[in-house]
């Protein structure tokens, strides 16, 4: 089993990938493999809703001039997700966003089921806000989300300073020690045990 853990920072070894570090090591010592994607500092283009990917069946976004896909691919290769951020004003990386929008979308079939974390980082505050929006789009797609002590969040400025917010990292252990264990859980026979699903019926507002 293997989880896919993005760092969404502009910074390939700061706070955030502190913690998704902390994260990694103790999935290690769980014997669940893990990878860390750092997402880089080159432009992500945003969704245009020309829904291509869904019309073409694509199962990937319409552009591949970006590292979009390449990440989709490691998504798919993958038994869970976890995806880490600095807080900017309250919110996540807009970068970060502009990744899992089309990721999510395009390859959301990659997506459905899996158990996923979102795990944020910041100087002082706003990081419940930024916690809330990386986590909505898991509900949407049956993706068990996995908690821990408290909200999956660690303090730091500095870079590497989240190391020093002893329950932050603690929090971070447990949120790995919850995801191996479901892990374990849902490949307990070999292969993935997933729920059995209605098909899905929307509605809109307006006919």
């Amino acid at each position: 089993m293997k989880v896919l853990l993005i760092n969404g920072s502009p910074r390939r070894n700061g706070n955030t990938y502190t913690a998704l570090h902390e994260i990694a090591s103790q999935l290690e010592t769980d014997n669940i493999e893990s990878e860390i994607v750092h997402i880089g500092v080159k432009p992500i283009r945003g969704c245009i809703a020309c829904n291509q990917c869904a019309t073409r069946q694509l199962g990937h976004c319409v552009f591949d001039d970006d590292i979009c896909n390449s990440i989709t691919e490691k998504l798919r290769a993958s038994d869970a997700l976890v995806v880490g951020s600095p807080v900017f004003y309250g919110q996540p990386n807009g970068t970060l966003l502009s990744l899992l929008q089309r990721m999510l979308y395009s390859a959301s079939d990659a997506a459905q089921n899996k158990p996923a974390a979102a795990v944020c980082v910041c100087r002082r505050g706003g990081a419940t806000a930024a916690f809330q929006t990386l986590t909505m789009p898991f509900q949407m797609l049956n993706m068990p989300v996995i908690t821990s002590q408290y909200w999956n969040i660690a303090y730091g400025r500095a870079e590497g300073e989240a190391a020093l917010d002893s329950e932050g990292m603690q929090t971070m252990r447990t949120l790995a020690d919850n995801m191996a264990w479901l892990l374990n859980k849902i490949h307990a026979n070999g292969t993935p045990d997933y729920p059995t699903r209605e098909p899905w019926q929307p509605t809109h507002f307006i006919r």
